[in-house]
């Protein structure tokens, strides 16, 4: 390729080590990962995966890799068929809702959409003929109409979780079947039952076990040996690991180089499940939290490592994206009428070189160690957007044109390096600086519980209480309007508010809980930073608030 490829590592599962990424094509890399069972709304563990693969497949593109990037949909599956069953609903009409659901969800969250995203039920010709390779190959069986593979017919199984098969006790994950030659064999087809959806095989009518599909699949898109195969921790034991056995069973040359896993998300430090009753699906969390603020949440974490899911945690992100759109919407102001001559005679000055270079550098090196996006979001964007708002300042003062000339062309390329850092990350919106600055205030006035004219009239109300200097009153107001996570700013003669993380006059309870079946999550004090953008409480006490 005509542009070299800048060099990174990511952290391979199968090694247990940070290796340099080389893909088997130059220039090119074949990444699947595995995708939902497509049953129910999807949770934000799904959303901590594909932000995470998400962040991976913009990187590599970024970077000047091709990337054909699979994600599958397994459409047809015992999960599916029994909440069919529940529901008095067709099992195809089920899942084929819930994908769309899916998509729906990772289009809020800023996901890219993959190159293919295959369905179970679309590969059946694929499936059923890896399924008849690896009886060929000796490592199946045929029992009553089912297909198991043979783990002892497969001596490097387990080389990817590192179990060994005496470890794998009967019963432990599934039913004993006694017509296993080993209890840990798994199932490639399973014989149609009553009922349910079922396809024509070489071996009875049935449908494909679950790990088949993955193995089928990625071989279809990607062919036997490619780059990158992806998922979440809870992937590796067993579906992974059966993933590896089935697809070296078809083909002996099939491999994968990197083995890629994110960590889990816990509620309050316990891993969330459905079975606990403490997880939250997506379209929860962003009924009252923007989406921008989850996904910032999100990649606040190292990606293998576990996220805590805490609403102060949802706030500090919602905070930090509103502080960000901020900036970007007072840069655009101030730079609308003043861009046109900077970009001719304009020059970067060393401070904004020095930054614009420092946030691109500290941008691709920690992104090119296994993707550490806190060290981004924490770090080297805040300091730029700081220097943004210091330039921002600069320009309400009094300059000579060449100065002011120079703090408008800094401005503009140090904004031009924070918007292609942010489009990396996902966290730039195709809507406006101005409509997603909306919509973060809609989301802080559901969890307010308040409307904007509520937030106006106490406005008005505290107004009122200065002018007659009724100076705890006004407190007060600031005060509780600050505990719902509505900051007032006075700014000249006027008043105006924004979200902010709500601010907690006593140990309290979450200000919002969300609409959750399980227990709720505590809040945490994080402590509000007193900067632009996050607005500080204070006593009126006749004074003018800054």
């Amino acid at each position: 390729m005509a542009k070299e490829i800048k060099e990174f590592q990511l952290y391979n599962s199968m090694t247990k080590q940070k290796e340099v990424f080389r893909p088997r094509v130059e220039g090119k890399v074949g990444m699947y990962i595995c995708g939902v069972t497509s049953y129910d709304f999807s949770h934000i563990g799904h959303a901590r995966a594909y932000v995470a693969f998400d962040v991976l497949y913009r990187y590599l593109k970024y970077i000047g890799y091709e990337v054909l990037y699979v994600r599958n949909f397994t459409d047809v599956d015992d999960k599916i068929i029994r909440r069919a069953n529940e529901l008095g609903v067709d099992p195809k009409a089920l899942s084929a809702r819930f994908c769309e659901e899916f998509l729906v969800d990772m289009a809020d969250i800023q996901c890219l959409v993959p190159t293919h995203q295959p369905r179970v039920t679309e590969h059946m010709e694929q499936i059923k003929d890896m399924i008849a390779q690896i009886i060929s190959n000796g490592c199946a069986y045929v029992v009553d109409g089912d297909v198991y593979f043979s783990v002892d017919n497969f001596p490097n199984y387990g080389r990817l979780s590192g179990r060994r098969l005496e470890d794998n006790r009967a019963g432990e994950r599934v039913a004993i079947d006694e017509r296993k030659r080993n209890p840990a064999d798994f199932a490639l087809w399973k014989a149609a039952k009553p009922g349910e959806p079922k396809w024509d095989s070489p071996w009875g009518p049935g449908r494909p076990g679950w790990h088949i599909e993955c193995s089928a699949m990625s071989a279809h898109y990607l062919t036997h040996t490619f780059d990158i195969h992806g998922g979440g921790m809870d992937l590796i034991f067993p579906h992974h690991e059966n993933e590896i056995a089935q697809s070296c069973a078809a083909c002996s040359e099939s491999n994968v180089s990197y083995w890629i896993h994110n960590g889990f998300v816990t509620a309050n430090d316990e891993k969330m499940s459905k079975s606990l009753g403490n997880f939250f699906t997506i379209r929860e969390v962003t009924k009252v939290y923007h989406p921008l603020a989850l996904r910032h949440f999100l990649m606040g974490t190292h990606y293998r490592s576990p996220v805590n899911y805490t609403i102060s945690q949802l706030e500090i992100a919602s905070e930090a994206v509103f502080y960000i759109y901020q900036t970007l919407q007072d840069s655009e102001d101030a730079l609308s009428a003043l861009n046109e001559e900077a970009e001719k005679n304009g020059k970067i000055s060393p401070a904004a070189l020095e930054c614009i270079t420092k946030l691109h550098e500290e941008f691709e090196a920690k992104l090119s160690d296994d993707l550490h996006t806190p060290s981004i979001l924490n770090y080297a964007l805040q300091e730029s957007l700081r220097f943004m708002n210091s330039s921002l300042n600069m320009l309400k003062k009094k300059q000579p044109k060449k100065q002011l000339l120079s703090t408008v062309k800094s401005l503009t390329e140090l904004e031009k390096e924070v918007k292609k850092v942010l489009d990396v990350l996902g966290l730039l919106s195709s809507s406006s600086y101005t409509v997603v600055l909306q919509q973060l205030k809609d989301k802080a006035l559901i969890r307010a519980g308040m409307t904007e004219d509520d937030v106006w009239h106490l406005i008005e109300e505290r107004m009122l209480a200065r002018k007659n200097k009724e100076f705890a009153k006004s407190d007060q107001i600031r005060t509780d309007l600050a505990a719902k996570g509505i900051a007032l700013m006075d700014v000249g003669k006027e008043t105006v508010w924004r979200p902010c993380v709500p601010v907690q006059q006593e140990k309290t309870d979450v200000p919002v809980q969300l609409e959750n079946p399980g227990r709720p999550v505590k809040q945490e004090n994080p402590g509000i930073p007193a900067e632009k953008g996050q607005a500080v409480v204070a006593a009126d006490k006749g004074a003018v608030d800054s």
